[in-house]
């Protein structure tokens, strides 16, 4: 009888410290993929827009990507990324990701829009943090 009293909370704190554990795998894993998003559209974007979470674009005709969401919905571009944008600003090339690129663009753009939209994304914010720090 004594041991059956302990067996609910034991299993409540190992049922717990897993659910910690996964939450930072998902952390870690999500603060991975903002930074390969970041790497990415430096890479590709950066020539043309801004692409962190301060500044001007170094083309007025593109727009920042932190405000993307003014526009339309951020997760909206995914579709586009992988396919192909072919329409952009005028001097825009065409570009094409990978599922896994454009998972990791997403992400990172996610984690970079104004604060109204951080409000919608709340899963982004501890990825928009480092995102910041390391634009900043």
């Amino acid at each position: 009888m004594a041991i059956s009293r302990w067996i609910g909370p034991v299993l409540g704190l190992a049922l717990a410290a897993g659910a910690s554990a996964a939450m930072a795998q998902t952390d870690d894993a999500l603060a991975k993929s903002v930074a390969r998003g970041h790497d990415l559209v430096v890479a590709d974007c950066s020539m043309c827009h801004a692409v962190g979470p301060v500044g001007d674009s170094p083309n007025p005709l593109s727009p920042p990507f932190r405000e993307l969401h003014k526009r339309y919905p951020v997760e909206d571009l995914a579709e586009a990324l992988a396919e192909g944008i072919m329409v952009g600003h005028p001097q825009m090339p065409q570009f094409k990701f990978g599922q896994e690129d454009v998972a990791d663009i997403i992400h990172y753009l996610e984690s970079i829009q104004t604060d109204q939209h951080a409000a919608l994304s709340p899963h982004l914010l501890p990825a928009r943090e480092k995102a910041a720090r390391r634009a900043g």
